[in-house]
């Protein structure tokens, strides 16, 4: 946050200093311009502090917002609302818009096992922030990083040359807790990976027949997730071949920010 206002405000708000006094007080409202679902209140309300702003929050994260709704309502120095408000915006925008995005794919796999979840495809520096707003839309979280999971990739295997050796060294040097989970392509590297004891699998761009190929050989037995092409017009059909997880990079590095706005309420008297 310390960066975000710096990066905007710089040596200071040349337009508001050259407008308004100092001790001038105002007042503003947070209104949703769409329906989407609420993430980063408690962003937005650290931002305003460190302008010397209070923020009297009346919407709560995970929670849908019809258009006109009013989220939160901000109240201190006329000129510190306005120095905060673009930095403040920008969180809630883009977290919002991440959380609303991951709804609508959340809703595709009503009624399947299939959980909708995130990858590591994430805005640098905005991972914890995003996989958040990932929660607050009803999804769930994969790893946050390389450290605490252990997903065996193409390249891995190229490097070592089979699916099995991989999977045994893994196994063999892995931090105790970590589970190995494989990426395939196939069914046959799906049964070469559950021979040689992995924990779950992750088929890679591969068409419904070829998923529930994969899911069948599975049997229960581990953990089936798939990934890789998945879109809003495609989820509910690979949903209802029995995976376990569904990860989508989209619901981070696609979704579009929402619309949302600060209103001017006039000068406060407080």
């Amino acid at each position: 946050m310390t960066a975000a206002l710096a990066e905007d405000i710089g040596p200071g708000d040349a337009t508001a200093r050259a407008l308004l006094p100092d001790e001038m007080p105002g007042r503003a409202r947070i209104e949703a311009r769409q329906e989407l679902v609420v993430c980063g209140l408690e962003v937005a309300r650290e931002v305003f502090a460190r302008r010397g702003v209070q923020i009297d929050v009346r919407g709560s994260d995970g929670a849908r917002a019809a258009p006109g709704e009013v989220l939160a309502y901000v109240h201190g120095p006329a000129v510190e609302i306005l120095a905060g408000e673009r930095t403040a915006l920008n969180f809630l925008q883009r977290l919002s818009g991440v959380a609303t995005h991951t709804s609508r794919h959340v809703e595709c796999v009503r009624g399947t096992r299939a959980r909708v979840v995130d990858t590591r495809k994430t805005t640098p520096g905005w991972r914890a922030l995003e996989k958040y707003a990932v929660r607050c839309g009803g999804g769930d979280n994969h790893r946050m990083g390389l450290y605490d999971g252990i997903l065996i990739k193409d390249n891995h295997i190229a490097a070592l040359g089979s699916v099995g050796e991989a999977v045994k060294r893994a196994r063999e040097r892995a931090p105790f807790g970590l589970r190995v989970q494989v990426e395939v392509e196939s069914v046959d590297a799906a049964r070469d990976a559950i021979a040689a004891g992995a924990h779950a699998l992750l088929v890679d761009n591969q068409p419904p027949a070829v998923i529930r190929q994969v899911v069948e050989l599975a049997g229960g037995r581990v953990e089936v997730e798939a990934s890789g092409g998945v879109t809003l017009a495609n989820l509910a059909a690979i949903a209802a071949c029995g995976v376990d997880r569904i990860s989508i990079g989209a619901l981070t590095h696609s979704a579009p920010a929402v619309d949302l706005a600060l209103e001017w309420e006039g000068i406060s008297s407080s």
